[in-house]
């Protein structure tokens, strides 16, 4: 299954891409994500979905098979395996950043394979409704660490004269800790039945 997702952040593009590439910074921005290793390229972590009454939770890897920074384009390919044994996840995912006055357009493409008892919901398009869903929370937690400082940053007063010259540079933002609760299954499915409801009661 093929899905595509495109939105902007209002910041240089040096900085968006900085960040979408430092794995360990942006996984707390996905719900039930957490790098528990990292090395080089490869890192490996877990994804914890809640499916009803029940937990699943999936261990795998992420390698930067393809970055590029002058084009600003980086591909990365993720697989995992249902801890119980119960299904599996693989996913190639392909960005392209663009910037324009200042705001950088990120166009993402994933291409995925899911099995076991994730796969039930690529049926009738849900699947594509809850990683709208997902994506938009992510956007939202993307934006929330990128745009804030920034604007924070440019509209703070610049040290005039020799001060300026002797000031240190500002220290990076240090990382939040992943907090890696699982992704409730169940309210996403609440959130994307309501809103078919919506649009289909809205045609009457």
């Amino acid at each position: 299954m093929k899905l595509e997702h495109d939105f902007e952040v209002k910041a240089p593009i040096a900085a968006v891409w900085a960040t979408l590439i430092d794995i360990e910074r942006v996984a707390p921005c996905l719900p039930g994500a957490e790098v528990t290793e990292a090395e080089g390229g490869t890192y490996e972590g877990t994804f914890t979905i809640k499916l009803g009454p029940t937990t699943a939770s999936y261990a795998g890897k992420l390698d930067l098979a393809d970055l590029d920074e002058a084009a600003h384009t980086v591909t990365m390919n993720a697989s995992g395996r249902d801890k119980r044994g119960q299904g599996t996840a693989k996913a190639t995912i392909s960005s392209v950043m663009i910037e324009a006055a200042g705001t950088t357009h990120v166009k993402v493409a994933t291409d995925f394979t899911l099995t076991g008892r994730l796969a039930r919901f690529g049926r009738g398009g849900m699947i594509e409704d809850i990683s709208n869903r997902l994506v938009g929370d992510f956007v939202e937690c993307l934006r929330a660490s990128i745009e804030r400082p920034a604007a924070a940053a440019s509209e703070a007063p610049a040290p005039a004269g020799a001060a300026a010259a002797e000031s240190p540079a500002p220290p990076p933002p240090q990382r939040q800790p992943a907090q890696a609760k699982p992704v409730s299954a169940g309210r996403l499915l609440v959130s994307v039945l309501w809103k078919r409801l919506g649009r289909l009661f809205g045609r009457g």
